[in-house]
């Protein structure tokens, strides 16, 4: 699920220089420190009052009851030439255990590779990409589990860490309001946070994980305050 690309580099360099200014990488480094990242999150008292806010420059998504900040959370989106829709949304789908379409994994016997599904070598067998606790906002556009870089690197989606997705889909429901622009006011209270490591440099999962129910279960058990 590491897609990289020559667009995601480039964007990398100019992103990467703006969010060292106002975060900083969490404590120890590796897919380790990665696995270890969390962020503290609240239960709203009223589910009703929950709405969520993305800042698209700062790459943080707040989710909110009133005034009060419940989580908030470093992203990833949209890379240059697929940018994240900005605007006001609901989310109107969720789907826990979400796979791709169009993209994904071809596997014959122990053998997997990802590729299309119009690409897929003759006879392989095929599961598309998976993307747990996908909360659809916009058709074909959703927050959901995903490696989390320090730049925008997505084709629009928002991805989540794979400790704090299943917490954003406990605390949103259908319904729940979404906006999404280039800044929220939240920015100057709540952006600087500590980031996990920047999953670029990981090593990625194998591809038997992706086949398989191994990416839905890669998280820790969520806590609330």
């Amino acid at each position: 699920m590491n897609f990289k690309t020559s667009l995601m580099l480039a964007a990398a360099l100019a992103s990467a220089a703006i969010m060292s200014s106002c975060s900083t990488v969490g404590t120890g480094s590796g897919l380790s420190a990665y696995h270890a990242y969390d962020r503290p999150t609240k239960l709203p008292s009223n589910p009703n009052n929950v709405h969520v806010k993305v800042s698209l420059s700062k790459q943080r998504t707040y989710v909110m009851e009133g005034s009060e900040v419940l989580l908030s959370m470093p992203v990833s989106v949209g890379a240059p030439g697929s940018s994240t829709p900005s605007g006001s949304f609901r989310i109107f789908n969720k789907v826990e255990k979400k796979r791709a379409n169009t993209h994904g994994y071809a596997y014959n016997g122990s053998q997997v590779q990802q590729t299309l599904i119009s690409s897929r070598p003759v006879g392989w067998s095929f599961k598309g990409t998976p993307m747990p606790y996908w909360c659809e906002f916009k058709p074909n556009y959703g927050f959901h589990t995903g490696w989390v870089k320090h730049h925008p690197c997505t084709h629009g989606c928002i991805r989540m860490h794979e400790n704090l997705s299943p917490k954003f889909y406990r605390l949103v429901k259908i319904g729940t309001p979404v906006n999404i622009a280039y800044s929220q006011p939240e920015d100057a209270t709540h952006a600087n946070i500590p980031l996990p490591p920047d999953a670029g440099p990981l090593p990625d999962y194998p591809g038997t994980m992706y086949v398989g129910d191994g990416y839905f279960k890669q998280h820790k058990t969520p806590s609330y305050n």
